[in-house]
């Protein structure tokens, strides 16, 4: 009997990782530089939150459904995708520069991936200025995504080489009832 393939450990994802940040750095974001009356303050709060919970719902659900576990994982990508689009919507509207990918700054930021004790207070000095913060959150939503793009890709190539939970227990079913 062939062992069932564990679940969940989602903690241990680099996109799990990189979605808390952004998710805990985007509430600060927002406490700092977004009225907490509007609309966005909420959308972007829930957009980064959205992006982290479904990385570990996805996880989870892999047990039963790797359809789902690609799903939910999709939604993630998503959710970061419009909370992306909301830090390039903060910085235009207010006449602040968009950081080009080869801007020293970002490149200050996105080497920070490669420490392997990152947390927080690694981000926190980026939050002192609007742009600074809002260009940082970018860095790290673009990494994010890049990292989803790959699980994705990664899921999508085992459901297709392994099938799923289903399909997994209609062939035990098929070989048991052929014996």
């Amino acid at each position: 009997m062939q062992k069932q393939k564990a679940h969940g450990g989602y903690r241990n994802l680099k996109s799990y990782q990189t979605a808390t940040l952004i998710y805990d750095l985007t509430a600060e974001f927002c406490n700092l530089y977004i009225k907490k009356t509007s609309r966005t303050y909420d959308q972007m709060v829930q957009a980064a939150r959205s992006g982290r919970q479904n990385i570990a719902e996805g996880s989870q659900a892999s047990g039963t459904s790797k359809k789902s576990e690609i799903k939910l994982v999709g939604v993630a990508r998503a959710s970061l995708e419009e909370l992306l689009l909301d830090y390039e919507d903060f910085l235009r509207q207010r006449g602040l520069k968009i950081w080009d990918k080869d801007d020293p700054r970002a490149w200050e930021i996105r080497n920070l991936t490669y420490k392997t004790d990152k947390s927080y207070e690694t981000y926190r000095s980026y939050l002192k200025s609007p742009e600074t913060a809002a260009n940082c959150l970018i860095c790290l939503i673009n990494q994010a995504n890049y990292l989803l793009d790959r699980q994705i890709q990664s899921l999508e190539k085992s459901f297709i080489e392994e099938g799923g939970y289903t399909e997994n227990l209609f062939r035990k079913r098929i070989k048991r009832l052929s014996f």
